[in-house]
């Protein structure tokens, strides 16, 4: 909802009511497959950042312990 304005989510939802069930159950599994691969994107994203930032020396590495004791330090 961040970057849709309430008056265009309120339409949706108002034409989303219209729609006859099968066509609603088909929107419903369009959307789902979507916001799937969207989670997927974003986690292949983080993935490939937590790598870079692991390539450029950028992540601590050690034992649970270890990365306290690191953070106490701080």
């Amino acid at each position: 909802m961040r970057n849709m304005s309430s008056t265009t989510l309120g339409k949706l939802f108002d034409d989303f009511k219209q729609l006859p069930l099968e066509d609603k159950e088909y929107a419903i599994n369009v959307i789902k497959k979507q916001l799937i691969e969207a989670k997927r994107e974003a986690t292949e994203k983080r993935a490939k950042e937590a790598m870079a930032n692991l390539r450029k020396g950028k992540v601590k590495r050690g034992t649970v312990k270890e990365l306290y004791k690191d953070l106490e330090s701080d």
